[in-house]
């Protein structure tokens, strides 16, 4: 009562508990608001990566053993009707990691304790053509024009150098006992997680695979979802009882950002909450601190004083606890976030900007909520305020 009579004057020891709870929640808000800002940083860092390979148009689907036998009428069925642009007839699509990885290779030079895991896939023809990785020496594996390419193969530039060859095209290297004869390097592609260095890979020719998935690069006219019906009508024309299972290679890519998406919603989430509280509480300090000084800010303003002078008087001691919120928070914000990005092969970098944008919008958030009610104050009738009770 004698707080809303304004007779009663706090000392600073009173005050003093709010300020550093003030303080408190401002850090919590600027490490969240920095940690939003970090991670979104980070997806769109790797989503602008260069994946190596064409997701556009391309779909995946499956072949099983009731399906396998008819794989050649289904590939040349989809050429000779337009729907495709290039098919190419795999052991995997080029997001599935199952059954991927090798580490029983062999060539000449290698060291025979020195255990190496390769990705790998299997391919007929045209494989480099439907998925789009570029060839940056020899050729693709085609054994329509070649009957040997049925154990020829292709190896990323990682895999080269990986194996120290100085011109790979004609080396020979085994798979278990199965030889396999280089006839082209790709340029280096994203298999795996865009946030990882790429593996050495190598891709075979179907002599010991079996070819389990048909890549599809679908015709520029047309709707989408239309050229994906045909395709599914010409599977089911040769396959009337078989499953057609596919995928979207695009949208299978994109899903490797779930995770960080759903920490940036998490995160976002308890970010608008820690500075909704923040706010609570500025706004309740200065209310109280209008109300205790509200006499004195009455006769300020019978003394001539503006009320730009008013809100200034109300609000410098707000923004010097917001101020001192961004010091302590900047600092450990970048440590959190740091140790985050750590586990990370691909990684962005923490600009100094960004603390500087992240303790703007902190003082705009407090100028916005300190603001309202000292500009009520500042414009009150100063003759209802100091008036005799």
């Amino acid at each position: 009562m004698k707080v809303l009579k304004g007779s009663f004057e706090g000392g600073k020891g009173l005050i003093a508990p709010r300020k550093i709870l003030i303080i408190t929640q401002f850090i919590f808000a600027i490490i969240l608001i920095t940690s939003t800002l970090v991670i979104q940083r980070q997806i769109n860092y790797a989503k602008k990566r260069d994946i190596g390979y064409d997701k556009s148009r391309l779909i995946s689907f499956q072949i099983s053993d009731n399906t396998r036998l008819t794989k050649e009428l289904v590939h040349r069925e989809l050429l000779e009707t337009g729907v495709a642009e290039s098919v190419s007839i795999n052991f995997a699509s080029m997001f599935e990691s199952e059954s991927k990885f090798t580490d029983h290779l062999r060539w000449d030079g290698k060291d025979p304790g020195n255990q190496i895991i390769f990705e790998r896939n299997y391919a007929e023809a045209d494989w480099a053509k439907t998925t789009g990785v570029k060839i940056i020496q020899g050729r693709d594996i085609d054994i329509y024009t070649y009957p040997t390419d049925s154990s020829a193969m292709l190896l990323n530039e990682t895999a080269v150098k990986v194996m120290g060859f100085a011109d790979p095209i004609g080396e020979i290297i085994y798979e278990w006992n199965t030889p396999y004869h280089v006839v082209g390097v790709v340029k280096d592609f994203i298999l795996e997680s865009p946030y990882d260095p790429v593996r050495p890979m190598i891709i075979g020719g179907p002599a010991n695979s079996w070819l389990n998935n048909i890549n599809v690069k679908m015709n520029t006219y047309g709707n989408f979802a239309e050229n994906l019906e045909r395709i599914e009508e010409i599977f089911r024309k040769f396959n009337p009882t078989g499953v057609f299972h596919y995928h979207i290679v695009e949208d299978m890519y994109n899903q490797r950002f779930n995770k960080e998406q759903r920490i940036v919603s998490l995160i976002s989430w308890f970010t608008a909450f820690a500075v909704f509280i923040s706010c609570l509480g500025l706004f309740a300090l200065v209310a109280y601190m209008a109300e205790s000084r509200k006499k004195e800010i009455g006769i300020r303003k019978v003394m001539g004083a503006s009320v730009t002078s008013v809100i200034y008087l109300l609000s410098k001691e707000f923004f010097i606890l917001v101020i001192f919120s961004i010091i302590i928070a900047s600092p450990i914000a970048w440590w959190i976030m740091d140790k985050w990005l750590t586990n990370f092969a691909y990684r962005t970098n923490i600009p100094w900007w960004l603390f500087f944008l992240v303790g703007g919008m902190s003082l705009g958030i407090a100028l916005l909520t300190v603001g309202f009610q000292a500009l009520k104050v500042a414009t009150a009738n100063p003759v209802k305020v100091i008036k005799s009770e």
